[in-house]
């Protein structure tokens, strides 16, 4: 049996047990950078894209 596990899944794993332990250095930040390059180019991309300017955008329109 061949079990096959995405570079995005364990790079995610990798950087939560890094921010859980709350070792924040230098491999916190290069798993970090490659979660985001790996998730980038999977099918999450877009979803994540159209909620951050969403956000962006309500951010925008608050007035105090």
């Amino acid at each position: 049996m061949v079990l096959s596990v995405s570079a995005v899944v364990l790079l995610g794993i990798a950087l939560a047990v890094l921010l859980r332990a709350r070792r924040l250095g230098a491999l916190a930040a290069t798993v970090a950078v490659l979660f985001g390059f790996f998730l980038a180019s999977t099918g999450l991309a877009d979803p994540i894209r159209t909620a951050l300017s969403s956000l962006a955008h309500l951010v925008t329109q608050i007035s105090i």
